[in-house]
């Protein structure tokens, strides 16, 4: 396998990752929204991944994103007839954001972000012990 390519793969893997966490942080800083853009409670994001596999390219390997998708569970209804989103009964929808579920795939794709680092380190050890062979 060549090295490089070996290197894109993960480099997609990589790219794909910090999207994933970056749609984390905005759920966790989006937890208590209760008006967002379209004056609804915010929708939690989340991102599905797909394999890119092109036959006979080596560059078109690896992971991207094949969509970023609102998670469409109702959030909870709380009472609280102060809130300026509540209804005529002093109901609020909340976002549908659990910080515990968001902090599991926040370590899970730090996890996977360093698992893919330790890749790239390890082809970068292969290839300069390979360069030094011929000295």
């Amino acid at each position: 396998m060549n090295i490089i390519s070996g290197i894109n793969v993960t480099a997609s893997a990589l790219s794909a990752e910090k999207t994933r966490m970056d749609l984390v942080a905005q759920n966790i800083a989006n937890a208590h929204t209760t008006h967002d853009v379209d004056g609804q409670a915010y929708k939690r994001k989340v991102v599905s991944f797909e394999s890119c596999i092109e036959p006979g390219s080596e560059s078109g390997k690896g992971v991207r994103i094949a969509q970023v998708s609102n998670d469409e569970t109702p959030g909870e209804i709380i009472f609280a007839p102060g809130h300026p989103d509540a209804d005529k009964d002093g109901m609020v929808r909340m976002p549908n954001v659990n910080i515990a579920t968001e902090m599991v795939d926040l370590m899970s794709s730090s996890r996977a972000y360093e698992a893919n680092l330790a890749v790239v380190r390890n082809a970068k050890q292969m290839a300069m012990k390979a360069l030094a062979i011929g000295h």
